[in-house]
């Protein structure tokens, strides 16, 4: 077992992107943005979940909008074009699944 801690940096910086943990094929990231704050457009080779802990995301996946909020998770499949804008102070949780 290991407990991994995420502090809530905001108030202390902008825009925070770190790797959280790795292993085997899985990759967990912390994405912490002010509102208004972009991730330009990319993609991820992997599988990816986002699950907003804080707060509510605009994804583009595709050119499709969605709005992620503490009540869903957003899925998406390997090499799918996506940009995130922070539409409240938010904080991410980033799975990538090989």
């Amino acid at each position: 077992m290991q407990l991994v801690e995420t502090p809530y940096l905001l108030e202390e910086k902008e825009k925070l992107v770190s790797k959280v943990i790795q292993f085997d094929q899985h990759h967990v990231m912390n994405i912490q943005l002010r509102t208004g704050e972009e991730i330009k457009e990319h993609d991820a080779k992997e599988y990816v979940l986002i699950v907003v802990r804080k707060g509510k995301v605009l994804f583009t996946v595709e050119g499709v909008e969605q709005l992620v909020t503490t009540g869903n998770i957003l899925h998406m499949n390997p090499f799918e074009k996506h940009a995130l804008k922070a539409v409240e102070d938010s904080d991410i949780i980033v799975i990538k699944i090989s």
